[in-house]
């Protein structure tokens, strides 16, 4: 794992690089998305069949099979250790609680003269989620979608997730089972996408698509977008965290790895003020490497794409913190919460020695569907607004009208829009 100095001369060379982190190269699996998705849109389930077969080495012998059934979802639930099902319903209440309370409110302003206007709330119709289903499988990634869906008021949720060599993790049906999941399918990848999208016989279009994927599937939520509404296209995971000579190196380096054991191209990036703690980082980190289950992948992320910078102090640390723009942002000084202020941009803030990016992941209760790659500068964690749309509301009265409606007519002439200007002033007329 690299040092890096502030001080160096080739520091911002190597800072650059840190922040082309996130960019896929979409010009490939663009062409290979954009194939798939054309031959699910024009063959729908033929297409869905032939896809499983070549990726998720199944066949499918009938249209049903494509479908978990939710008696299979409710057995594997009833089924589970003691312990995980309370872990499940813990997480659920947490999650819920706190996606209850981001609901936004429609409202009516009425003015003197009679002008009413005002903002209706609706959740969208059919929501449709992915959760993946490749290199591990994630039940969290399940909760974290369809919870803030069912706060929103989502009547019907469908989800997507893939079955290699059609087998299922037992802990994402029990998932679904407590979440009132009633259609599910096994489908993943660019496929499912572009089924959710555009509909297949069994898989109905729906309104909005969320969750995470491959790069694949980020390039397929990107050209579905406009057809459908979606959350982000989020890259792989990534954790920064700000440091200073208060932190404790091995739960430093531990969290280092707990974003770095995701994936290859997973990022992790510590920037501290001591470069005592950077040293002792690094050194706890090559001491936990071999004790991971995940080893070979946590060892690729946090070689190629891992970084500790010693700062010349916080102000430093922190500017260079909303450079990046991290996915998860740990603050682990002295006094965090001094620091929370000056962040501007993170998908999400940890704040406190105990106060790990995992406890996110799974039951503090914020959704950990998060921006990376930089994009927390503008998008936001997945949240009950994706599944909610706004309409506006406006109703005139007959002093209203007489009060601004001139200045309507007098602005739609300027563009050269006549009807649009005779649209106001036939009314203006008749109530003169």
């Amino acid at each position: 794992m690299k040092i890096l100095y502030t001080t160096d001369k080739n520091f911002g060379t190597e800072f650059e690089l840190l922040l082309s982190r996130g960019a896929m190269d979409m010009k490939e699996a663009g062409r290979v998305v954009e194939n798939l998705l054309y031959e699910i849109k024009t063959e729908k389930n033929s297409a869905l069949k032939r896809h499983i077969l070549k990726f998720d080495k199944w066949e499918v012998k009938n249209d049903n099979e494509l479908e978990i059934p939710p008696s299979l979802m409710k057995k594997t639930y009833d089924e589970l250790d003691a312990n995980l099902i309370n872990a499940l319903h813990k997480a659920y209440e947490r999650i819920y609680a706190f996606h209850e309370k981001q609901l936004p409110k429609s409202w009516l302003d009425f003015e003197d003269n009679g002008i009413i206007l005002g903002q209706k709330i609706t959740a969208v119709d059919r929501a449709g989620l992915y959760i993946p289903g490749g290199k591990a499988a994630y039940p969290s990634s399940l909760l974290m979608n369809a919870i803030p869906a069912i706060a929103a008021g989502v009547k019907e949720i469908i989800v997507c997730t893939p079955a290699p060599n059609n087998e299922l993790n037992l802990l994402l049906l029990a998932a679904m089972h407590l979440c009132g999941i009633k259609k599910a399918f096994k489908v993943g990848g660019a496929s499912a996408i572009g089924a959710m999208a555009y509909g297949t016989e069994t898989i109905p279009k729906v309104d909005v698509i969320t969750g995470p994927g491959n790069i694949f599937v980020a390039t397929a939520k990107k050209m579905v977008f406009g057809d459908v509404n979606i959350d982000m296209i989020a890259g792989p995971s990534e954790i920064g965290i700000l440091a200073d000579k208060s932190a404790n190196a091995k739960y430093l380096a531990i969290d280092l790895l707990s974003q770095a054991e995701h994936d290859e191209m997973a990022s992790s990036i510590l920037i501290t003020t001591d470069e005592k703690i950077a040293k002792s980082t690094i050194k706890e980190t090559e001491a936990y490497l071999p004790k991971l289950s995940r080893q070979k992948i946590a060892d690729v992320s946090i070689r190629t794409r891992g970084a500790v910078i010693v700062a010349k102090d916080l102000d430093e640390a922190v500017y260079l913190m909303n450079k990046i723009a991290p996915e998860h942002l740990e603050i682990v000084t002295e006094n965090p919460f001094d620091l929370l202020p000056k962040i501007k941009h993170a998908g999400a803030v940890f704040l406190g020695a105990f106060t790990p990016e995992p406890i996110g992941d799974y039951i503090a209760g914020p959704n950990h569907t998060l921006p990376t790659g930089g994009t927390a500068r503008f998008f936001s964690p997945l949240n009950v607004e994706h599944f909610m749309k706004k309409s506006s509301i406006i109703s005139m009265s007959k002093e209203g009208i007489k009060e601004i409606g001139e200045s309507c007519a007098n602005l739609a002439n300027a563009e050269g829009l006549g009807a649009h200007e005779e649209s106001v002033r036939v009314r203006l007329n008749d109530l003169k």
